[in-house]
């Protein structure tokens, strides 16, 4: 590369080391020595900061002036995307840019001809963004926004950077931030398996709080409706404040046997040193959310996700779901259009549930002997064999001679363990080593959404709620930083096209 000819005048970054040098003096004046370490790196922070802005600021008047150098010097026109040559130069156009450090100002020239709009190559050769805050402004405010509130990260940005955005230009940002996830990971190749690896996928839904505009049309009109009271609830009656969000996880697994009293300790607890067998381990987790796409469009990408990992179909793909219909018919529905052998399983911890409401109308309030009627039947339906199960129920229910109201508990197990009937075959899953509980997208649940978006008293626009629950997924697939970059190139390529400026590849 040849060297760049020396710009005449000051010093390019004469500014910067002015501000330095007046730095070092107000570190060595006798003021200085009685400050504490707190107003030492409180001096330094902010007047450090005026240092690295102005240094930002000197760096691209140098480039400004190469430019304008260069231009002077150039005798072929200058051709943008279009294809229209622009024969013209005219310099000194500027652009403000708010950085980590503060605001600077960018000088650059603009090709110009009649009828065709300005080109600044300056512009594609720093990638500068759309809007007046950088990139890394940008990725700042999406890394604050997904850990609390927009309120919370407008603080903590001001607080490291001074007033360089708003909140309202955050939650801009934060959405335009999530704007290529879904094409990064169509993009990505996950890393291949053995045919005797399993594909779990598992999905489940949760509400979030919204605002009256970004409800479901239906809830919208269930919540515009006048109550019975018109200062409070009457019993039976919905706030309709909540727009569900649907979430997905496709993870790999080695198989891991079990026996049932791996997973429930017999009743009366373990006796002896025997060693429980590991359940299995997930790896290579995929998550992902949506509160604005439907249900059917979320359970359609984690299978596209799956099917990436195996476009054979040689390995056994295991489906844990919570029970619920409507989601139960997506799963087959989506799984018999891609022409897929699912093994389907409710989460044990949901039948659990059932199963401990069964207790509680067969024995008294905190009675201890609860506790291994419950390992009795749990044990049960993990050897596989939930008919019996809820026939035992039943039975002991008739024998108590418990009214209606007492034996609802017992009559909704028995209800639940016979519909479900073909999606509890745990003594085939223990066997084969399949995982039977959800456990990976119970924590996504509580980890992207009632971690951010159930803070009290929010209301979610539902761009902003997207945005924060699909940068969270991200994040929790450990894959930001790629992600970033991924963007960051997309975003290049929207603004610039056909230039090669931060090209990208995957898995570099």
């Amino acid at each position: 590369m040849e060297p760049y000819a020396p710009i005449e005048g000051a010093a390019p970054f004469a500014a910067s080391m002015k501000l330095v040098t007046a730095l070092v003096a107000g570190l060595q004046a006798p003021e200085a020595a009685g400050l504490t370490a707190y107003e030492l790196e409180q001096f330094v922070d902010g007047r450090g900061r005026e240092v690295l802005r102005q240094m930002v600021q000197d760096h691209l008047d140098l480039r400004a002036a190469r430019e304008e150098q260069a231009a002077r010097e150039r005798c072929s026109p200058a051709v943008g995307a279009d294809g229209i040559p622009r024969t013209r130069v005219e310099t000194g156009h500027r652009r403000l840019l708010a950085t980590l450090f503060g605001t600077v100002r960018v000088t650059r020239c603009a090709w110009r001809r009649p009828g065709a709009g300005n080109l600044y190559p300056a512009d594609a050769a720093l990638s500068l963004p759309a809007p007046r805050h950088s990139h890394t402004l940008a990725r700042l405010a999406a890394v604050e926004a997904v850990r609390g509130s927009f309120e919370t990260a407008h603080t903590a940005i001001t607080s490291r950077c001074g007033p360089v955005i708003g909140k309202r230009q955050i939650e801009q940002a934060v959405v335009k931030a999530a704007a290529d996830i879904a094409a990064f990971y169509a993009a990505r190749i996950p890393v291949p398996c053995t045919a005797g690896t399993l594909l779990v996928i598992s999905a489940d839904a949760k509400g979030i709080v919204m605002r009256p505009g970004a409800l479901r049309p239906a809830t919208a009109k269930a919540a515009a409706r006048q109550g019975r009271m018109r200062t409070r609830l009457a019993a039976g009656e919905k706030p309709n404040r909540k727009r569900m969000a649907t979430l997905a996880c496709v993870y790999d697994a080695e198989p891991a046997p079990r026996r049932p009293h791996d997973v429930i300790a017999p009743p009366g607890g373990r006796q002896g040193n025997r060693t429980l067998r590991p359940r299995p381990k997930a790896r290579a987790k995929w998550l992902a959310g949506s509160v604005e796409h439907d249900p059917a469009e979320v359970i359609a990408a984690a299978f596209g996700q799956a099917e990436t990992r195996d476009q054979q179909h040689r390995r056994t793909w295991v489906v844990l779901v919570d029970g619920a219909e409507h989601q139960l018919g997506l799963i087959r529905a989506e799984a018999a259009r891609r022409g897929i052998t699912i093994h389907i399983l409710i989460d044990l911890i949901h039948v659990l549930e059932y199963i401990w409401k069964a207790a509680w109308s067969l024995h008294p309030a905190a009675d201890p002997a609860a506790e291994d009627w419950v390992a009795v039947k749990a044990l049960a339906i993990l050897a596989g064999d939930s008919a019996r199960a809820a026939t035992d129920i039943t039975a002991e229910a008739d024998a108590a001679g418990l009214t209606a109201s007492q034996r609802s508990g017992a009559d909704a197990c028995v209800r639940y363990l016979t519909s479900k009937h073909e999606y509890l075959r745990y003594d085939q899953a223990l066997a084969a080593g399949w995982p039977i509980a959800t456990g990976v997208i119970e924590g996504a649940c509580r980890h992207l959404i009632g971690d951010r978006l159930d803070i009290t008293g929010a209301r979610w626009g539902l761009q902003g709620a997207e945005a924060i629950l699909t940068l969270r997924a991200v994040i929790s697939n450990g894959d930001f930083d790629e992600y970033w970059r991924f963007h960051l190139a997309r975003e290049h390529q929207r603004l610039y096209p056909g230039t090669a400026q931060d090209q990208y590849t995957l898995g570099a």
